[in-house]
């Protein structure tokens, strides 16, 4: 039997504050779950056993990926030494939480399954970096534009599919203007400013929204020339969200055409920020930026 470790488990406040985020509640679950075998000297084999599971269904509720069965929260708390009546109650209370479904989930029939834990993470982060090569961001698309957008990537879609799918756009754009709103910062290649979508109107329009969102105290927006060279040309869109959990790890979310890779282990996560950081170097300033944007805007007419 391994010694009680010497810890406390804070997750009271996230029963009283959960922010609405049943994805970001796995995490945290998950964190002090690994935090918790650790301390004791567990290995995975061992909580496995615990939890008459495999390997791999520990590190999968270590790292907040599907749901937590209460049965095995419980199973694990005595194997690790969690034995205080409250103590287990309140853990147990947040299981239960993150069973619970976002706002999106009304969407589900136009959600593919690899995006919905995008839109918990985003929803509970306290810091959003994005980097776009293709695509203005979503969080920024206007209406007209993200109709676009959709109609490219779902040409085969009903007229009612996609509307949906933009209305869950501009619905989940909400979390800009929300009082506890989270800091985004945008980097945009000169390609995805320059490539028409919709008509002329529509770009005037996307134009203007995002010198408006410049004004914004918790947006930062940044222009990457094509004179940057390969360092605007990381090979795709990159997001690192970042968290008020002192016990989340920073995720690195890379979008793909069908699916999506979610990065959490501080080497991979090191290596964004490290990208991040040089391409917020090169940039323009966000002054800059914004004259950038004006530029184009008077170009088009």
């Amino acid at each position: 039997m391994a010694a009680e470790p010497s810890r406390s488990l804070s997750i009271k406040r996230y029963i009283e504050h959960p922010k609405g985020s049943p994805t970001v509640l796995r995490l945290v679950v998950g964190s002090q779950l690994r935090r918790l075998r650790k301390e004791c000297g567990i290995d995975l084999e061992e909580a496995a056993k615990a939890i008459r599971g495999s390997t791999a269904k520990v590190s999968r509720l270590e790292r907040g990926q599907g749901a937590c069965k209460e049965r095995d929260v419980a199973d694990l708390l005595t194997l690790y030494g969690v034995l205080d009546e409250d103590e287990r109650a309140d853990f147990l209370a947040l299981t239960r939480q993150t069973n619970t479904r976002g706002w999106w989930h009304r969407y589900s029939d136009v959600l593919p399954e690899w995006f919905e834990r995008h839109l918990g993470l985003e929803e509970a982060a306290a810091v959003i970096r994005t980097y776009e090569v293709q695509f203005i961001p979503g969080l920024l698309q206007t209406e007209e534009y993200a109709r676009a957008v959709t109609r490219l990537c779902h040409p085969h879609a009903s007229g009612q599919e996609n509307d949906r799918r933009v209305r869950l756009r501009m619905e989940r754009q909400a979390l800009l203007t929300r009082p506890d709103a989270p800091r985004l910062w945008a980097v945009l290649d000169e390609a995805a400013l320059r490539r028409p979508l919709g008509d002329t109107e529509v770009m005037r329009g996307q134009l203007r929204r995002l010198i408006e969102a410049t004004r914004r105290p918790n947006v930062t927006l940044q222009v990457a020339p094509f004179e940057t060279g390969g360092l605007a040309a990381v090979g795709g869109p990159v997001t690192i969200l970042r968290f008020p959990e002192p016990d989340l790890p920073d995720v690195v979310y890379l979008e793909q055409l069908t699916s999506a890779l979610y990065l959490d282990k501080e080497e991979d996560v090191d290596h964004y920020l490290s990208i991040m950081d040089r391409l917020c170097a090169v940039a323009e300033t966000p002054a800059d930026s914004v004259a950038f944007l004006e530029e184009l805007l008077e170009r088009l007419g």
